[in-house]
């Protein structure tokens, strides 16, 4: 069963969710607040896919800080964050934290449906890869990328990744040296459905930046190609 945790202190709002994934064929479990999702997941997380958090819960554990424990403690979970449209450096520091995506309020069904099937996609994907155990790796200079338990190494030392990040390393280990444009980057990664924004794919570059460059501020693998989009010089 696909499972998914709504973190939302409105119950309207919550019961919204909650109904419309139900409708789509996921099993939920509900939390009013931080605390109470962060409780859920030490009791059920083994079987918690997907977790949609909003970032204006009350209390110390709003929205942001559960998902910074979450990525702490998964690199596997998706994580969507509920927003408004006022919230947008919210947006951004959600995103730089570990989120997948993000859902601006007020949404319709199907579109808070659509990103949370992009987003189970890619879990199911990494969840099958790692039962039929691949085992293939790709080596660029310093860094290897292991396609069987997703992880990368910079000169064997390892690089922490969520798995948005593998995937968007994936894909440029997969096109050294090839300009990618920001929209490839995002069917690729997010999927041909996706109806996001294309910003999303700049912070995760910002993000990865941080984790791969020697300087982030003057980075020598992941190269802008301006105009375009980006590519990977090993």
């Amino acid at each position: 069963m696909k499972t998914i945790l709504v973190a939302e202190d409105e119950q309207t709002i919550r019961e919204f969710v909650v109904i419309n994934l139900k409708r789509a064929g996921y099993e939920t479990l509900e939390a009013s607040n931080g605390d109470e999702a962060l409780e859920i997941y030490d009791r059920e997380g083994d079987k918690i896919d997907i977790a949609v958090l909003d970032i204006m819960m009350p209390g110390q554990n709003d929205g942001l800080a559960v998902c910074k424990e979450l990525r702490r403690r998964s690199n596997s979970i998706g994580i969507i964050m509920l927003t408004a449209k006022t919230q947008e450096m919210d947006k951004v520091g959600g995103l730089m934290m570990g989120a997948d995506d993000y859902v601006t309020k007020p949404f319709s069904p199907s579109e808070l449906v659509a990103r949370v099937d992009a987003v189970y996609r890619r879990v199911a994907l990494e969840q099958m890869r790692t039962q039929n155990n691949f085992r293939e790796e790709i080596r660029s200079g310093d860094f290897v990328l292991n396609l069987r338990n997703r992880t990368l190494l910079k000169n064997g030392q390892p690089v922490e990744l969520t798995q948005v990040e593998f995937q968007i390393m994936e894909y440029f280990f997969s096109s050294p040296g090839t300009a990618l444009d920001r929209t490839d980057i995002l069917r690729h990664v997010w999927g041909e459905s996706y109806c996001g924004e294309e910003k999303i794919v700049d912070v995760n570059i910002r993000r990865l930046r941080m984790k791969v460059e020697d300087d982030p501020s003057s980075p020598k693998h992941i190269v802008t190609v301006w105009g375009l989009g980006y590519k990977w010089e090993s």
